[in-house]
């Protein structure tokens, strides 16, 4: 039987797959598409759209460490001189560690070879562009782009935040409060180009019960500025 686990990482998020197998010298592109799947959450396929870990749109025969744009690379991933090639990434997706101690990938490798071959296939074939994004999960929605905060509905735009004691009012366009434990409520930044609109940040379920969201801003700089102390 096997067991698939799947870990978050800052270069290459894949499956782990209790299997022992060499490696394969060629892979099929539609299946390596399928495995790209459980990377979607930490990387794009768009070029300059990083998330956790670094677009992959361009990352065949690319220095590593070295996506314009990402600012989180180890330092051994930066000054390794690896260029990401078949072999190399074969390597590197089979067992990270042990191929370049000390960088920040958690996951501990694909031992199955096939996976391996046809995911190297598929991003190749996306630098080269001979792969379409169509089918691959875009920030973890099947076909999707990522979630473009931009020309949202009235109930999701906000106008106003005050904050007391332990809860936070929010009052969006349609005319809503909305009120959150201050623990309850995530304030984040999305300055990409599906970010808010700047001076309209985002309110953003973040839990089942409806307790919970995420107050997404355009920028760092208006957080102080927005949200006001009033009882």
């Amino acid at each position: 039987m096997k067991i698939a686990i799947y870990f978050a990482a800052i270069g290459v998020l894949v499956p782990v797959l209790a299997s022992n197998q060499s490696a394969h010298a060629e892979g099929n592109l539609e299946n390596g598409k399928k495995v790209y799947r459980v990377c979607a959450a930490c990387h794009s396929l768009e070029k300059g759209v990083h998330r956790t870990g670094p677009s992959l749109a361009k990352i065949w025969g690319q220095k590593a460490g070295s996506i314009d744009g990402f600012r989180r690379y180890s330092k051994a991933l930066k000054n390794s001189n690896i260029v990401w090639t078949e072999k190399s990434l074969d390597q590197w997706l089979a067992h990270p560690k042990s191929f370049l101690p000390g960088n920040r990938m958690v996951f501990r490798g694909i031992n199955n070879a096939a996976q391996r071959a046809d995911l190297i296939a598929f991003l190749k074939g996306i630098s080269e562009g001979e792969a379409k994004t169509a089918g691959a999960m875009q920030k973890g929605r099947p076909g999707q782009g990522p979630l473009n905060l931009k020309g949202l509905r009235p109930n999701n735009q906000v106008t106003g935040i005050t904050h007391c004691a332990d809860t936070f009012n929010v009052v969006t366009a349609s005319g809503k409060t909305h009120q959150f434990w201050e623990m309850n409520l995530r304030l984040k930044i999305d300055s990409s180009t599906y970010g808010p609109p700047r001076g309209v940040p985002a309110l953003i379920p973040g839990g089942m019960r409806g307790d919970r969201a995420n107050l997404v801003f355009s920028s760092p700089g208006e957080i102080s500025g927005f949200i006001k102390q009033k009882c």
